[in-house]
C-alpha cells in the first residue's frame, strides 16, 4: 500500500472532529511557515530601511566631499619635473639634518633617520601642497615612541 492511499484510508477512518482539527494543525503550520519564511524577513528589512538609508546617505556626503576635493586638487596647476625637484629640496629644510635626498631618473628617495612624528605629518602636507607630489612607495619604521626611520619615493612629473 503506498503512502498516498495509507493517508487517504487514516482520513477517511477519522471523525469529523479530528479532521477538523488536523486541518486546524496543517493551517497553523502553514501560517507559521509563511510568517517565519515571507513576513518576518520583510518586516526586518522595513524597520532597518530607516537606519541603513542614514547611514548610505552619510556615506555619499562623505564620497562627495572626497570627490570636491580631487577636483579641487585636479584643478591645481601641475609642476614640471624641475619645479617639483626645488620645492621637495627647500621643504626638507623642515626635517633639519635627519633626512637626504637622492635622484634616479624620475624617482626622488627620501632617507629618514630619527625623525620626529609631527614634523614628518607637516613636512608631507607641505610635499602635497608645494610640489603637487605624494609619495609612490613608503618605508617606515618607528625608532622610538615618537620617532621613525625609513624612505620615501616621489615619482617626478613627465618632463
Amino acid at each position: 500500500m503506498s503512502w498516498r492511499a495509507e493517508v487517504q484510508a487514516r482520513w477517511q477512518a477519522a471523525s469529523g472532529r479530528e479532521r477538523r482539527l488536523l486541518l486546524l494543525a496543517l493551517s497553523v503550520i502553514g501560517l507559521s511557515l509563511l510568517w517565519w519564511l515571507g513576513v518576518a524577513p520583510a518586516l526586518a528589512v522595513l524597520r532597518s530601511a530607516d537606519a541603513q538609508h542614514q547611514a548610505q546617505d552619510t556615506q555619499l556626503q562623505q564620497m562627495l566631499r572626497l570627490q570636491a576635493q580631487a577636483r579641487a586638487l585636479q584643478a591645481l596647476p601641475t609642476l614640471d619635473a624641475s619645479e617639483a625637484r626645488r620645492a621637495i629640496d627647500t621643504s626638507l629644510k623642515l626635517l633639519g639634518n635627519s633626512a637626504q635626498i637622492t635622484a634616479q631618473m624620475d624617482r626622488l628617495t627620501v632617507t629618514l633617520k630619527g625623525q620626529d612624528a609631527p614634523a614628518l605629518a607637516q613636512w608631507l602636507g607641505v610635499v602635497r601642497q608645494n610640489a603637487h607630489l605624494t609619495p609612490t612607495e613608503v618605508h617606515l619604521k618607528r625608532a622610538t615612541a615618537s620617532t621613525w626611520d625609513g624612505s620615501l619615493v616621489f615619482t617626478l612629473p613627465a618632463q
